[in-house]
């Protein structure tokens, strides 16, 4: 069984270069993405990559958006955190 892997803007520019890494070496990736489901559901259908839509500065939206994942690919090994929110992160 494939570990899975969870990568946050994961749909484009450095993001999807390391769902496409995480893929190649054999993980089940789930990529996240926040507004653009055009380009979300192009990278999904063109790179097998299920891909899933939440704000990941949003507590509640995480846990509903995990659960998602969980419950269609099973339990996370991995998580890359590419889409940088600085609330989230510190407070300014």
């Amino acid at each position: 069984m494939s570990k899975v892997a969870l990568v946050t803007g994961g749909t484009r520019g450095i993001g999807a270069a390391i769902s496409l890494a995480l893929k190649k070496e054999g993980c089940s990736v789930a990529a996240t993405y926040s507004s653009n489901s055009d380009a979300a559901n192009k990278f999904s259908s063109e790179n097998g990559i299920e891909v899933f839509q939440w704000n990941v500065a949003d507590a509640a939206a995480c846990e509903n958006g995990v659960k998602q994942v969980t419950d269609k690919l099973g339990g996370i090994d991995t998580v890359s955190y590419t889409h940088l929110t600085l609330p989230t992160i510190c407070s300014v």
